[in-house]
This record gives C-alpha cells, structure tokens and sequence, in this order.
C-alpha cells in the first residue's frame, strides 16, 4: 500500500507539474494574442475577420479553462481518494503526516490552479470587452466615411453645377 500510494503520488507531482506547465504556456499564449489584438485595434482596416480571430481566441480560452477545471477536479478527486486510503490504511502515524503534508502542497496548487482560471475567465471577458469596442470603433468610422463620401459627392455636384453655369 505504501508503495502504490507513493507511486500515486508522484505520478500526482508529475501531472500536477505538466499542468502547471501547460497554464503557463496558456497564459502566454493569450498575453501573445491579446497583443496581436491590440496590433489589430490600432490598424484602422477593422474586418470581418476580427471578429472570428476574437470568436476563435474566446472559444481558445474557454476550451483551455474547461480542460484546466477538469484537471483541477480530477487532481482533488486524487487527493481526496488518497486521503480517504490513508484514513482507512493501517499506515504509521509518521506516513500519515508525510501524507497529509503533501495533500495540503497539492491543495496548495490546486488553489494556485483555480486563480489561474480566474485570470484567464477574467482576461477572456477583457477580450471579449476589447471586441465589442472595436466594432463600435469600426461602426463609428463606417459612418464617418460615409458622411465624408457624401459630402465629397454633394461637392462635385455643386461644382459641376458652377462649371455648367460658367
């Protein structure tokens, strides 16, 4: 039992370090892409195609927060179960300890793992925010183009009309 449960738990660590690794290129990819859509907001050419890079880094990042949730909810699922083991198991009181030591480190990271997902609900809904200015900016500046083709049209007729007259 020691030995399982030993092995257990450092296939834990590993999971739980790959876990970490895998957030932290998460949340590096989406510093890299809310750059790429701060590039993008500064160009005055706003696109149908922002829209779907917005919609496909918003599905990006949700996807990435369910698969972390569920790592999370597996990794307590773990701990719990090894707590329960090390409750029942006729262990030393000295592995006992060892035991709940490391149920609290990985209580730790699990805690660690939940705020990560915060941030990154939080960074997806500044996205989102982000979007739906940027289609008010484009909106805004479709409507000025339009006023100002208008009024260059208006222009032209007036000078045609002078012209003739002349």
């Amino acid at each position: 039992d020691r030995d399982t449960d030993k092995k257990r738990i450092e296939e834990l660590l590993e999971e739980n370090m790959v876990l970490e690794i895998a957030q932290k290129q998460s949340m590096n990819e989406s510093a890299h892409l809310g750059w790429e859509l701060e590039q993008l907001s500064k160009s005055t050419d706003l696109a149908d195609s922002e829209k779907s890079f917005v919609f496909e880094l918003n599905e990006c990042a949700s996807s990435r927060i369910l698969k972390l949730e569920k790592d999370n909810q597996s990794l307590q699922n773990t701990i719990q179960e090894l707590r329960d083991a090390s409750l029942t198991s006729r262990e030393s009181s000295l592995k006992f300890v060892e035991l709940e030591k490391e149920n609290q480190q990985l209580s730790k990271k699990i805690e660690k793992l939940q705020n990560q997902i915060e941030k990154e609900k939080q960074s997806n809904q500044d996205l989102e925010t982000l979007s739906e200015e940027l289609l008010k900016d484009k909106e805004q500046l479709q409507v000025v183009m339009e006023t100002l083709k208008a009024d260059k049209d208006r222009q032209i007729k007036d000078l045609k009309q002078e012209n003739d007259h002349l």
